[in-house]
């Protein structure tokens, strides 16, 4: 178990958590949230023993094994799987002592160690490293590929993998899902799922923490809360409290009002003038309640584009590749004002290389790439980060953009992406990765495309940053398509989805959870890692099978069952509340009238849900 008592941790002299005293028990998966700079990443370090506290105590188990994933990889000559396998610090120390035992023809030590090798499975280690560099979506031929060939992206899965290969206590994990593909987020869940340790996790990918944490841990104000269940349930209890913090909050400040109008009338009557003071007392000894600040500090939405030509894009038989080679062939696509397509497809099917034809990046192979006049191309990709002027600021940059705009329109419009002050006016070059891909989201936006081509826009971005996006991508009014492992983004910003698979493009019928089905099905056979231009139309790839009757029912039942539990789940919370007697003490009238109509809400939702379940069983029995 690890305790936190009445500790309070700083940085660089700023205070982040103070008088935090709580407990986490072995086993528990738990997410850390708070606003960037809250000092999530901070308490990591404490964790870990980069970190001191200033006060109080931290008890971690002594004989706990910590693992966590390293900022750095350097550029070393060692093998993808041999620097996996390196996670196993129990693996080395014995495969080195056998090693000096054979010198030293030490039959005795040999026998032990080959013995203490089986019961740490040393002997399966090798198939271990190499589930998880294919589940990070590494290929049999890069395991022994040296570390120093691999790109910055790659780095990070590595460090990843050999965080995981560790037999590890307690799990440490920073933003996991940046870098990866959604096949690997679902595969990383997966795992997760079944770890057997104690997981403390950031990430801002929603969905990502609903399937993996029973418990979220979130800093604000200096203060640390744990609540239990997953984020869902997290934002649903934090947005109530905040709702009650700012009730109070209004329902204090009436208060102060009246008292200090009160003051101001009878402070010069000397017949009032004691009661005067008695409120001044009053009022200095009446503790301020913080105002709920539940905005977001983003806040912009996408211009409405000027014209759109009907059709936007055409792809015509066209191959997509690098090189001279083709990845992608046979591909046609016709998209439309306002049509808006997720494309899915495992990890190097070729999804950023269909973003890159479309986006005129690299000329199609073989086929035809058409414009239609007027069509005006908003991209984003990580790569394109790297084009920012790192001695420049967010303002040179809008300027350069739109030299006749006003200084202060750009001003107002980069605050929207929280870029205030003297931040609009620095350089780039120090900015985090989330703000850089804030920055570059805020130019593409300006530009007012009617086509937006997004790969990852959501690497780095914080939640609260992700909802914004969210928000905006739904009010927008031109076509797009999204590659993203955001499922949250993909499930509320797309009307259709189409998958990039086996050399080619098809629709995918189904949603997402029929695509993590559909992963989980086995190959037949792999295509070729890069396919050439082919003389004659390509063959169509077989289409995920159609659910029968009884597998949709199935998946009817197990979403109202789901929903059900939700809905019982709420409503105990505000029987509990109701039943209260604190909660009559000092009533909010609106308060206890909105509880009282939430309750008569939760009873209708309910008695429908189980009627439309037993309908729904009705239906599977037939």
């Amino acid at each position: 178990m690890i305790l936190l008592r009445n500790l309070t941790l700083a940085r660089a002299g700023r205070p982040l958590v103070e008088g935090a005293s709580l407990g986490l028990h072995a086993g528990w998966k738990v997410g850390l949230t708070g606003a960037n700079g809250s000092g999530k990443s901070s308490l990591f370090a404490l964790f870990s023993g980069e970190l001191h506290q200033e006060a109080g105590d931290l008890e971690l188990p002594p004989q706990w094994v910590i693992a966590h994933v390293g900022q750095e990889t350097p550029a070393l000559p060692d093998a993808a799987i041999e620097f996996v396998l390196d996670g196993d610090a129990e693996l080395r120390r014995i495969e080195a002592a056998l090693r000096e035992a054979e010198e030293k023809h030490d039959g005795e030590a040999i026998a032990h160690l080959h013995m203490d090798y089986g019961h740490i499975d040393g002997y399966s280690s090798r198939a271990r490293a190499a589930a998880l560099l294919h589940g990070l979506g590494f290929r049999d031929e890069e395991f022994d590929k040296p570390v120093a060939e691999f790109s910055g992206g790659w780095r990070v899965r590595l460090n990843l993998a050999r965080a995981l290969m560790c037999r590890s206590d307690l799990l440490l994990l920073d933003e996991p899902t940046n870098h990866l593909d959604l096949d690997a987020v679902i595969w990383l869940e997966k795992w997760l799922g079944a770890y057997r340790g104690t997981l403390l996790m950031i990430s801002h990918d929603r969905d990502f923490l609903d399937a993996v944490v029973g418990h979220v841990l979130h800093i604000e104000g200096r203060r640390l809360k744990l609540y239990t269940g997953n984020y869902s349930a997290f934002e649903h209890a934090r947005a109530e409290a905040l709702a009650l913090q700012q009730a109070m909050f209004v329902k204090q400040q009436r208060e102060i009002a009246h008292l200090k109008s009160y003051i101001d009338r009878f402070r010069a009557k000397a017949t009032k003038a004691r009661q005067a003071q008695s409120r001044i007392k009053a009022l200095a000894r009446m503790e301020e309640v913080t105002a709920a600040h539940v905005d977001t500090p983003f806040e912009f939405r996408f211009f409405e584009p000027v014209g759109s030509p009907d059709p936007l894009l055409m792809l015509e038989d066209a191959a997509a590749g690098y090189e001279g080679k083709a990845v992608l062939a046979g591909l046609t696509l016709n998209l439309r004002p306002g049509e808006r397509l997720g494309l899915l497809g495992r990890n190097g099917a070729g999804k950023s290389t269909l973003i890159r034809l479309l986006a005129g990046e690299a000329p199609p192979l073989a086929g035809i790439r058409r414009e239609g006049k007027g069509l005006k191309i908003g991209y984003f990709a990580q790569h394109q980060l790297e084009q920012l002027r790192p001695d420049e600021s967010p303002l040179w940059h809008m300027v350069k953009l739109d030299p006749r705009t006003r200084e202060q329109d750009f001003r107002n419009y980069l605050g929207g992406f929280n870029f205030h002050g003297e931040m609009a006016t620095s350089k780039v070059g120090p900015f985090s990765g989330g703000e850089k891909s804030r920055l570059a989201l805020a130019l593409l936006i300006w530009q007012k495309p009617n086509l937006l081509l997004l790969d990852e826009p959501t690497n780095h971005l914080d939640l609260e940053m992700r909802h914004a996006l969210t928000l905006a991508l739904s009010e927008y009014e031109g076509a797009m398509v999204l590659v993203s492992h955001d499922r949250h983004l993909l499930r509320t910003t797309c009307d259709s989805l189409c998958l990039v698979s086996d050399g080619g493009l098809e629709p995918f019928d189904g949603d997402l959870d029929d695509y993590r089905r559909w992963l989980d099905q086995p190959r037949e056979g792999k295509a070729p890692e890069k396919v050439g231009v082919p003389e004659t139309a390509k063959p169509a790839p077989p289409k995920p099978a159609p659910r029968k009757p009884s597998q949709r029912l199935a998946r009817e039942i197990e979403q109202l069952e789901k929903r059900m539990a939700q809905l019982t789940a709420e409503q105990q919370k505000l029987e509990a509340r109701l039943a209260d007697p604190a909660f009559y003490q000092s009533p909010d009238k609106q308060a206890l009238a909105a509880c009282r109509q939430r309750q008569t809400q939760l009873a209708d939702e309910l008695a429908e849900c189980e009627a439309a379940w037993l309908d729904a069983q009705d239906k599977m029995e037939q």
